[in-house]
């Protein structure tokens, strides 16, 4: 069987979803043509990225999301504010925020680290800074329009309603011409105990 690209994951409500829809609608409108625009349906919470696994390695990462999510209780975000990376002159990638209960979601990517280190899977080295990722810059973008882009997402403000936290997903990345199509290969529940 052939690899699977994947990475986990929290989903997001469909009136989220729409509000980033009216939101990159409106970006785009002001926005360079150098920016490659995320699709807002396909926006979600990134925890892990895996990259390439074996196919009969789902079960074991499931397995792992499962310990990962034991005595951690569903609990609520806030999609809001935006930013770029690195910063609003070298604009690179353009986010919203994200905030609510931060620390409980700070605890459960720590737990899917630890149990995801046991299979062998590398600990991210930079520090998880939670984001909805909005756009990229393409690499032939200028410096004026990198600076122009980060100051259209800082004179922006941004606020949705709640993101339920109830449970995290493994999801499959399928790279095409016209971006990626992801799909969920399992779910898992948050459980209080």
């Amino acid at each position: 069987m052939e690899p699977v690209r994947s990475f986990i994951a929290i989903e997001l409500p469909d009136d989220l979803k729409l509000r980033l829809t009216q939101l990159v609608t409106e970006l785009k409108r002001d926005g360079p043509p150098a920016v490659k625009w995320v699709n807002p349906e396909s926006i979600h919470l990134t925890l892990k990225f895996l990259g390439n696994i074996a196919a009969e390695r789902i079960e074991a990462v499931t397995g792992a999301m499962e310990e990962a999510a034991r005595g951690i209780a569903p609990f609520r975000l806030r999609a809001q504010g935006l930013g770029v990376f690195p910063n609003l002159k070298r604009a690179q990638v353009a986010w919203v925020g994200i905030n609510g209960e931060v620390e409980r979601l700070n605890r459960l990517q720590k737990q899917l680290e630890s149990e995801l280190a046991r299979l062998g899977f590398s600990p991210e080295s930079r520090a998880f800074t939670p984001h909805l990722t909005l756009a990229r810059l393409k690499n032939y973008a200028s410096p004026d329009e990198r600076q122009h882009f980060g100051r259209l997402i800082s004179s922006r403000e941004f606020t949705a309603g709640d993101i339920e936290v109830a449970a995290v997903s493994l999801m499959k990345s399928q790279l095409t011409r016209s971006g990626a199509i992801y799909s969920r290969l399992s779910r898992t529940e948050l459980k209080r105990k």
